[in-house]
């Protein structure tokens, strides 16, 4: 029944007080970002959600668009600005996915939505992951965040997540979630993870190791 019905209702409720109660929040966020990044204080990027399907994942942006003489994108270390570590380290960047939970592409509890490129490279059970709606944070968060080793130990915590999702679940998770951001441990404030990208490490290219989470 939770899981079923309960959790979106939530979801939907939860979100839409949250959005209004930290208006003033974003709006802040909206202009100190549009002078910090130069630009559009917004990122999107396609990520796959419940039974693989896609949607626009929604965050403040973290790194300018500097480029080089050439055109080219500087390295990912020199586009991110102080602005860009202090909201990523508080997880501030993460707020607009209250406007996905509002819209039932994500829920506050689940596996993170990872990148459409990785589809090819789960096994049958990791697949598992998707048979839930993905969510602002989840057991791989609160084990670890983005500093886990292994995507195997990471796919593991979101298979153990889709196989028994329970409200009072669901509120530990939240609660240890808001611990971590607190205490600032498990986050790496750069875009590189010790992972690595999943199509690189199952793919066998291992020059790129950059992941977005």
């Amino acid at each position: 029944m939770y899981r079923r019905f309960v959790k979106s209702a939530l979801d939907f409720c939860t979100a839409f007080s949250a959005l209004c109660a930290l208006s003033p929040v974003l709006l802040l966020l909206c202009l100190t970002g549009a002078v910090f990044m130069r630009g559009s204080p917004f990122f999107s990027q396609w990520r796959v959600g419940k039974n693989e399907s896609l949607f626009r994942l929604l965050k403040f942006r973290s790194m300018t668009e500097e480029k080089d003489a050439a055109g080219r994108l500087l390295p990912d270390a020199d586009r991110l600005n102080r602005y860009g570590r202090f909201i990523r380290k508080t997880s501030l960047d993460e707020l607009p996915q209250l406007v996905n939970i509002l819209k039932g592409d994500m829920s506050f509890v689940g596996p993170r939505p990872l990148l459409p490129e990785y589809l090819p490279y789960y096994t049958e059970r990791e697949r598992l992951r998707h048979t839930v709606r993905p969510g602002l944070t989840g057991l791989a968060q609160i084990h670890g965040r983005n500093d886990i080793d292994r995507w195997e130990d990471r796919f593991a915590y979101d298979i153990a997540y889709a196989e028994r999702c329970t409200f009072f679940g669901d509120l530990s998770i939240l609660a240890r979630t808001a611990a971590r951001v607190f205490s600032g441990r498990g986050v790496i404030s750069g875009r590189i993870t010790r992972a690595g990208r999943l199509d690189a490490v199952r793919g066998g290219d291992h020059g790129n190791c950059d992941q977005t989470v």
